[in-house]
């Protein structure tokens, strides 16, 4: 992906908001994913065969991290340390959770997809911000 794509899907030229839009869209949909397992771990447990406490300690887990990355995306210029401490977190994620699945999980079948569903989101966050921090640092994607 180009830096003019990447311009174009945060609808934006300017290289820091483009990387601020993509920190922006990754804490809120890791928001969105540990409220819902705070807030209905029961239901979700049932659907996607995980038990409730892991879903309650995940939850609480990516909600501080949701806030971390949301105070990262509200910078003007966010640090390049501290993003790539994101893009990196990410990727251990994506890793993790089809690790967990392959290894550790016993899934629903709906778990299943939800698993490899949220792992590739989550790397294909990773992957746009890294590539908006290299366009933003200058170099070529």
């Amino acid at each position: 992906m180009s830096a003019t794509q990447l311009a174009a899907l945060a609808r934006t030229s300017d290289p820091a908001t483009v990387l601020r839009r993509f920190l922006a869209v990754d804490a809120v949909v890791t928001g969105a994913n540990a409220l819902a397992y705070l807030a209905a771990s029961g239901p979700l447990s049932d659907l996607l065969g995980v038990d409730r406490a892991l879903l309650l300690a995940l939850g609480a887990l990516l909600a501080g991290y949701a806030a971390g990355v949301g105070v990262l995306a509200a910078r003007r210029v966010p640090g390049a340390v501290p993003v790539r401490l994101v893009i990196e977190t990410n990727f251990a994620w994506a890793a993790l959770s089809l690790l967990a699945l392959a290894l550790w999980l016993s899934p629903t079948t709906t778990g299943a997809v939800w698993t490899v569903l949220q792992a590739l989101t989550v790397a294909g966050f990773g992957t746009l911000q890294h590539m908006a921090l290299k366009v933003r640092q200058g170099s070529s994607v």
